[in-house]
């Protein structure tokens, strides 16, 4: 795990940036996405670029329950604002979270992340160390899943929707198995409300408790921080 520690988010999203510009020079074909106001530096990097994703495929990481994709608060709105209307890729995959059945839409997810094996995977990280959806306490063995938020998730996506009780309860999931499957891993965490995680992540020991405590176990992931998220690490 090698950590990069920078001034802010803007420097972030452009080492981010630069990263995938070289990963993308030796051949990558699959991106997995993350949304969220963490990335979103990055992808403005991106958008304006020269990169041509018109050959790739996307897979993004979760989805909330319910929403419909034209819903200005579904991951998918927020992909296409960011990212997807300035630069297409050939197939770009979300979670349906507005399946009939969920648990035969996240297998189906399944299928698709193994016909697509991931180059470069984007993350972010919750307060409470999770990645993806994937809360505290999920098995390091899941796939992609139907996830019941945590409180302190639900309150940290308020500030998107006008009231707390806007925010959906529950997710669609790329699970910590698929997460690990992919071959590179960047992780961006920006704020000293981050730092706790960040430092369990990277110096404490690898537990359910903690998620993305995991990617200590990859090979190849490279941790964005800005000084404040870093602010605890030794």
């Amino acid at each position: 795990m090698k950590v990069i520690t920078v001034k802010n988010a803007q420097e972030g999203g452009k080492i981010a940036f630069t990263l995938l510009k070289e990963k993308m020079t030796q051949g990558i074909q699959t991106l997995g996405l993350a949304t969220g106001s963490t990335p979103e530096t990055f992808y403005q990097e991106v958008r304006q670029s020269d990169l041509d994703f018109s050959e790739m495929t996307s897979i993004n990481l979760d989805e909330y329950v319910g929403l419909d994709q034209t819903s200005d608060q579904s991951y998918a709105y927020f992909m296409k604002e960011h990212l997807f209307d300035t630069k297409p890729f050939k197939m770009s995959y979300l979670p349906n979270g507005k399946a009939t059945d969920l648990e035969a839409a996240a297998k189906d997810y399944d299928r698709i992340i193994a016909e697509n094996p991931i180059d470069f995977q984007i993350l972010g990280i919750g307060r409470n160390g999770h990645i993806g959806f994937n809360e505290p306490g999920t098995s390091f063995d899941e796939t992609t899943h139907i996830v019941d938020l945590a409180p302190s998730t639900i309150e940290a996506n308020s500030r998107f929707f006008d009231s707390i009780d806007d925010v959906p309860k529950q997710a669609m999931s790329m699970g910590i198995a698929s997460i690990m499957a992919s071959k590179t891993i960047v992780l961006l965490a920006f704020g000293s409300e981050k730092a706790d995680a960040i430092k369990g992540m990277v110096e404490g020991s690898v537990t359910e408790d903690l998620p993305a405590s995991v990617l200590q176990n990859h090979d190849d992931v490279i941790v964005i921080v800005d000084e404040a998220a870093a602010s605890k690490l030794a």
